[in-house]
């Protein structure tokens, strides 16, 4: 049984950057198939009915992979009679690549091809910051910088989805992935992540190294942490 006790600081497989399309289109897909398996998206929008979201708003998806985050809220704003802008960013040339293929049907949303701790992105550039399942590719240090990188680059709020480091959830998602998934990519990574999630006093702990004091943390269905923290206003810590 690996050691739970402390984050992981393995890479994991798709942090290469370099990846092809034959490897990360399939992982895509399937990526998307365990979020709606596992309420990924449930998430947001949970976290959306605590903010306020307004017409002309632009909420950014940071990692946005394939985008399948991205195209879920277009589809939720759409039904709202929200007019929404979506921006997804992505260090990984193939996914911003497919995430537009994806999205051909949503001219709401667009996507930058690039690091998001780059100067390519800029102080309140968007109203709301997002990211699924991304932080934890992050070790500490970094993860702490991003996190102030995306409160100084929003307006508003920053919603953070990501995982409980938890043996009920490795093993779930390791029989899970056996079941349906045919990449060994995703079958390793989809446990590794969960090995680099976090535990809430983790959470608190880089938060507060962070400077930050404003903000919200919930755990949800299944094995997921909701953070939302507030630019200038917004709920008290919880």
């Amino acid at each position: 049984m690996p050691d739970f006790s402390k984050r992981s600081t393995e890479p994991e497989m798709m942090d290469d950057f370099s990846l092809g399309q034959e490897v990360i289109n399939p992982i895509m897909d399937e990526l998307e198939v365990v979020n709606k398996l596992l309420g990924g998206y449930q998430v947001f929008f949970s976290a959306f009915r605590n903010l306020a979201i307004k017409d002309g708003m632009t909420i950014s998806d940071w990692g946005c992979g394939g985008g399948d985050s991205l195209r879920i809220l277009a589809r939720w704003a759409r039904e709202k009679k929200l007019k929404l802008h979506f921006v997804g960013v992505d260090a990984t040339a193939t996914a911003i690549d497919f995430a537009k293929e994806k999205a051909r049907d949503y001219p709401e949303i667009t996507f930058i091809h690039a690091d998001v701790l780059s100067d390519k992105l800029q102080s309140r550039q968007f109203d709301i910051v997002i990211s699924s399942l991304f932080t934890h590719h992050f070790e500490n240090g970094d993860w702490i910088k991003l996190i102030q990188k995306m409160l100084d680059c929003c307006t508003h709020a920053v919603v953070v989805n990501d995982l409980h480091r938890h043996w009920f959830a490795y093993r779930s998602i390791g029989m899970l992935t056996q079941l349906f998934s045919k990449s060994e990519m995703v079958k390793h990574d989809s446990k590794l992540s969960v090995l680099r999630g976090f535990t809430a006093q983790e959470l608190k702990d880089l938060l507060e190294q962070a400077g930050i004091v404003n903000y919200s943390l919930k755990w949800m269905w299944a094995f997921r942490w909701q953070l939302i923290i507030y630019k200038d206003h917004g709920s008290p810590q919880t």
